[in-house]
């Protein structure tokens, strides 16, 4: 004789007394979140007498889920019935390791010791290993250094003989030289601070990146011939001001050109500062300087502290690259195009050209 066991029915749990079905009914009206609103619903039956099977048919739920969500609304209230996200696995990585990382990250790899020039998400995920036996793979560790700000970015050429010490004491200088320009030079006239650079324009053209579909690999035109001239670009950040030639060479003759194109665009009563680099026409004692202007050297070898630099990239990545010229005077109708077109932007010269160290005191 078979003996069948029968399971009793769990007491119900009465809802807290403080909210009623009306109260629930509003809350699931205003609510954003979909499945509190299904739940507040749910509920408000059982105030209304309604059994909990109802209640579960509302929710389109089971009994045991409805008696969780009592559970969950009498400790916590309307709030704990709002759809949360999963905690997922812990991570990992403590705050510890995390330093560790960041710092090794900063400091680069030393190619004798590590055997490569730059940090590779497999070099970093078997550093991690080896050092705190932590097993991760190459996407969580990717998404790991992106939470903490990092991504992979193209690098600045930096001169290996530059002195960190020699632009920290020129930006240091610099204000009590504008003073020093201001009573002797300009005689008293306000000062204007201007940034002076060439670039090369020519047929061996930069190739830039581009929007393309993951995993292709699109093409750009690109000539070998190498014909080439010369943009004499000079900027006034906090002006949005910009002067400019085109010639075929670097010489001292042509830096005179320049700096009488740049005397003309000075503003009238005011005295211009030119910080400039340190190449030979730049400091040659034949240059004749305009009596309006007082050039200034830029430390040696630092060309991130000259904007201009900043305003070619802009220049070849916007309006030069990525081109096909067929002569000398087509390179010379191109480069005049643009930089007219750069002149007519001064909210652009002023947003790549103004720099702390320059202009904020």
């Amino acid at each position: 004789m078979l003996a069948i066991r029968r399971s009793a029915m769990r007491p119900g749990i009465e809802l807290r007394q403080d909210y009623d079905a009306a109260r629930l009914r509003a809350l699931a009206k205003a609510t954003h979140d979909a499945g509190q609103s299904r739940r507040l619903l749910a509920l408000a039956e059982i105030y209304d007498g309604g059994t909990r099977t109802k209640a579960a048919q509302v929710g389109g739920v089971g009994l045991q889920t409805v008696r969780d969500w009592v559970v969950r609304f009498n400790a916590h209230g309307p709030e704990a019935l709002i759809d949360g996200k999963a905690p997922g696995n812990a991570c990992k990585l403590r705050a510890c390791h995390r330093e560790a990382l960041l710092a090794l990250v900063e400091s680069g790899p030393i190619p004798a010791v590590h055997g490569v020039v730059r940090w590779r998400l497999k070099d970093l995920v078997q550093w991690l290993w080896d050092e705190f036996r932590i097993g991760v793979s190459e996407t969580t560790l990717g998404r790991e250094l992106r939470t903490l700000g990092y991504r992979k970015l193209s690098a600045r050429p930096r001169h290996h003989a530059k002195s960190d010490a020699a632009v920290a004491v020129f930006k240091k200088s610099f204000p009590p030289r504008l003073a020093e320009i201001a009573v002797n030079e300009a005689d008293g006239k306000p000062l204007k601070i201007w940034f002076a650079d060439e670039a090369r324009i020519g047929q061996k053209n930069k190739i830039t990146r581009r929007w393309a579909k993951r995993g292709t690999r699109p093409s750009a035109p690109r000539d070998l011939r190498t014909a080439s001239t010369y943009i004499f670009g000079a900027i006034c950040p906090a002006e949005g001001k910009a002067a400019g030639l085109v010639l075929p060479r670097c010489t001292t003759e042509a830096m005179t050109l320049h700096l009488a194109e740049i005397a003309q665009a000075v503003a009238p009563g005011a005295h211009a500062v030119l910080l400039l680099d340190q190449a030979g026409w730049h400091v040659s004692r034949k240059l004749k300087v305009p009596p309006n202007i007082t050039l200034v050297p830029l430390p040696a070898k630092a060309p991130e502290l000259n904007p201009v630099e900043n305003i070619w990239q802009f220049m070849r990545e916007n309006w030069l690259s990525n081109r096909i010229f067929t002569s000398y005077t087509d390179i010379l109708d191109h480069c005049c195009a643009a930089w007219t077109k750069l002149t007519d932007q001064p909210w652009t010269i002023m947003s790549v050209g103004l720099r702390e160290w320059a202009h904020g005191f």
